[in-house]
């Protein structure tokens, strides 16, 4: 006989507003300008994801110069330096930018505050494509990049002459760590009392909630199975949030295969997830994986509703919306 194993299944998890829209804008632009259209980078932190969208006639793209000039391109949910379009305007291609709105959100918010003579700190990961396009909103030297309490202890602007932060405002990545991020945000304010913050977080909702879902189960879990990509920043946060509840086995999963090497001998409980760039069929996969090594009782545990919706571009909507 199997053992039993009570999984939690939290709500909300998986696909966000901004990755629906993503993945749909591709769809679109394969339906109405024909196979193939390029897109650069992942559409979305998920290989499933894309090899799927590849499937279906999409070429993935590091650089614009991988594309002919003939060909639409599509730009990733994760958002681009301003460079990019300019280039793409420059050889003549059409491009169509599937930016998540929240992300743009920030991007706006940074060009207001440069506009407005102040000094840009983002608090984000280094590297992280998010990232890159946030910094490249601007000019260089006109952001800072921060992660950690230390860093912001660390920052020193000769050129600024108020110590209250009168001329400094801060923005963040989207996919943070609630709580960390809190953290790295109240040293800011401590240090620089007068600094301008964003008008509503900059955390994106999806993130938020699936955070909080996590949190509210993973007391009373033993172990915790979050299913999201290595490079995905909101799945990765999901493990380290689950750690921080108390579910100290928690591991980041991708496939079903997976399950079979993970170290879930003598458990009871486990709390299971979906970051905000894996699709429900994955959730699916990896409950059937764990029926195969237990008598799986699924438990589902909601914490929120979400009904959060973004329209694609105009030019890929039909004659009825």
């Amino acid at each position: 006989m199997k053992p039993p194993l009570t999984v939690k299944l939290a709500a909300p998890r998986g696909f966000c507003a901004g990755v629906v829209r993503a993945i749909d804008i591709v769809e679109r632009a394969l339906k109405r300008y024909g196979e193939p259209v390029y897109v650069r980078h992942e559409i979305v932190h998920n290989r499933f994801v894309v090899e799927g969208l590849e499937a279906k006639g999409a070429v993935f793209i590091d650089e614009l110069d991988e594309a002919p000039a003939d060909r639409p391109v599509i730009f990733s949910a994760h958002g681009v330096p301003k460079a990019v379009p300019a280039e793409a305007k420059r050889r003549n291609m059409h491009f169509v930018d599937a930016t998540c709105p929240l992300v743009s959100k920030v991007h706006r918010e940074a060009e207001r505050a440069h506009a407005g003579g102040k000094r840009v700190i983002l608090i984000g990961h280094d590297g992280h494509p998010e990232v890159i396009g946030t910094l490249g909103q601007l000019p260089p030297g006109a952001v800072s990049l921060i992660s950690t309490v230390e860093q912001v202890q660390a920052l020193d602007w000769p050129d600024i002459a108020t110590e209250t932060g009168a001329g400094l405002a801060y923005v963040t990545q989207t996919t943070l760590s609630v709580d960390d991020t809190a953290t790295v945000i109240a040293a800011l304010k401590q240090r620089f009392p007068e600094i301008t913050e964003p008008h509503a977080g900059d955390i994106c909702y999806a993130t938020t909630n699936r955070q909080e879902a996590v949190k509210a189960i993973a007391s009373d879990c033993e172990g915790f199975l979050v299913v999201g990509a290595p490079n995905s920043s909101n799945s990765n946060r999901l493990v380290d949030v689950a750690q921080q509840a108390g579910a100290t086995r928690s591991f980041l999963v991708q496939r079903g295969a997976d399950v079979a090497n993970l170290p879930l001998d003598g458990l009871k409980s486990l709390g299971l997830t979906a970051g905000a760039s894996a699709p429900e069929v994955l959730v699916d996969e990896i409950l059937d994986a764990l029926r195969q090594r237990f008598d799986v009782e699924v438990r589902l545990e909601t914490v929120r509703d979400e009904n959060v919706f973004f329209n694609v571009p105009r030019e890929l909507r039909d004659e009825s919306e």
